[in-house]
């Protein structure tokens, strides 16, 4: 455990950026605009943060002795003391009014926010292309059936090559209102077996498969009345039975498409379960293909999250604790297992406590690096459109403590992160952090 001052409620003392240390605790006086940190005051993590502070144009930097590492404090600090010779009454001015660095940061802090916003908006424009995709293949699968199936594999195999090739990849929330469910559901259970395909080391052939599968495994739903398409705990035996027959339907439909007959098992298989509880079949887990497998524990994700009722809705915290605690029998061990890794304990779309109380919204989840997602944190006079994105894996003292409800917010908090009501996922390349995350 890191050791603190033993200096109890110190006052603000300053220290020659030439001298900072990690485990200090600073504030920079600087406005908001005038630095690239999401906060003026914070702990320093790392050796980047000094670097970025040296080049923000201060001479002195002002440091809470209390709040810092003991390890880390000048020789001579004390209760009061300046650490650098100087109190803070008497302290040369923080920046030079004419040093055009604090320009450069500012420019720094909106570039930072531009990435943010240009990534986010390539994951958006990405989603709405394939829910567009989807769409011209309803609009097609009756009478250009070979015509629709040579769209989905190329678009498949395009994202596969990505995935396959980019390194690392990042799972990202997306915004609200990406589509209706009928359009969305297709879409988000392609991207995460994908992205799970991969981490389970499938072959390109298989990831293919697999897509494509993923992608038509509902589309014979358009063939039902529109009142059995999505279960409801309502439905009457009748009912049951004719919504359970979209599995057939979406087999007829695949092989008008002609589909490779790796794809075909898959969609025939997607409500199996390896307890032998699913249907049509009640097939038993040796029986399964592995990328059925795959498709069943993503579709029961999918559908928790974002069930037909939005009133029924569980957070994607609460999906994962479901199914790992009450229905992991129903699923292959090895497949839940890499699955609950690769989201995290807490998946893009959790609302979440940090340990110093503070309210973030998780909206990125490296899928090799789960444990320590970005977040946006609520800071009051920190506008929205302006809050950095937090990556917990360079802040090792700030953690989640526990995750919430949307309606467990406060007002104020819940506007500013505006929890998603459907949550979309896409995929892109994981890019390391240019800045270490300020500790609080």
């Amino acid at each position: 455990m890191t050791n603190k001052s033993v200096v109890p409620d110190s006052e603000p003392s300053f220290i020659e950026v030439s001298q900072l240390r990690v485990g200090l605790f600073v504030e920079l006086e600087l406005g908001w605009m005038a630095h690239p940190f999401p906060t003026g005051s914070f702990k320093v993590s790392s050796e980047k943060q000094i670097e970025v502070i040296r080049g923000l144009g201060l001479t002195r930097v002002r440091y809470h002795p209390h709040k810092s590492d003991a390890a880390a404090l000048p020789e001579g600090s004390g209760a009061g003391g300046n650490g650098a010779g100087q109190s803070a009454d008497t302290a040369a001015p923080a920046v030079s009014p004419e040093d055009g660095r604090a320009e450069s940061v500012r420019r720094q802090h909106a570039a930072l926010i531009a990435a943010q916003q240009k990534s986010l908006l390539a994951c958006d424009r990405r989603f709405g292309e394939a829910i567009r995709q989807y769409r011209l293949v309803v609009e097609n699968f009756g009478s250009k059936p070979q015509s629709a199936r040579d769209q989905c594999q190329d678009m498949v195999g395009g994202l596969v090559g990505e995935l396959l090739c980019d390194g690392e990849s990042s799972i990202r929330l997306l915004s609200e209102g990406m589509g209706d469910r009928a359009t969305m559901h297709p879409v988000n259970v392609m991207v995460l077996s994908l992205l799970l395909g991969r981490t389970l080391g499938l072959s390109q052939p298989d990831m293919v498969d697999l897509g494509v599968a993923a992608f038509l495994h509902d589309i014979g739903k358009n063939l039902l009345p529109v009142r059995v398409r999505w279960l409801e705990d309502s439905f009457s035996s009748a009912e049951y039975k004719l919504y359970q027959d979209h599995v057939a339907q979406s087999v007829g439909i695949g092989q008008r498409m002609e589909l490779t007959k790796g794809a075909l098992l898959v969609i025939a298989q997607h409500h199996e379960l390896v307890d032998g509880s699913g249907f049509p079949a009640r097939l038993h887990g040796e029986r399964m293909s592995p990328m059925a497998k795959i498709l069943a524990l993503v579709n029961r994700y999918d559908n928790l999250c974002n069930p037909s009722k939005p009133s029924a809705a569980i957070t994607p915290h609460e999906a994962l604790s479901l199914l790992f605690a009450q229905h992991k029998s129903r699923f292959d061990p090895p497949v839940l297992s890499a699955f609950i890794r690769m989201m995290g304990v807490y998946p893009p779309g959790s609302v979440v406590q940090l340990v110093d109380e503070r309210f973030a919204l998780v909206v990125s989840v490296n899928s090799s690096r789960p444990l320590k997602p970005k977040i946006i944190v609520y800071q009051r006079g920190v506008p929205k459109d302006e809050a950095l994105m937090l990556d917990l894996e360079q802040a090792p003292a700030l953690g989640i403590r526990r995750s919430l409800k949307p309606a467990a917010l406060p007002r104020e908090a819940l506007d500013y992160l505006s929890p998603r009501q459907r949550m979309c996922y896409f995929f892109e390349r994981a890019v390391d952090t240019d800045l270490a995350e300020p500790q609080p």
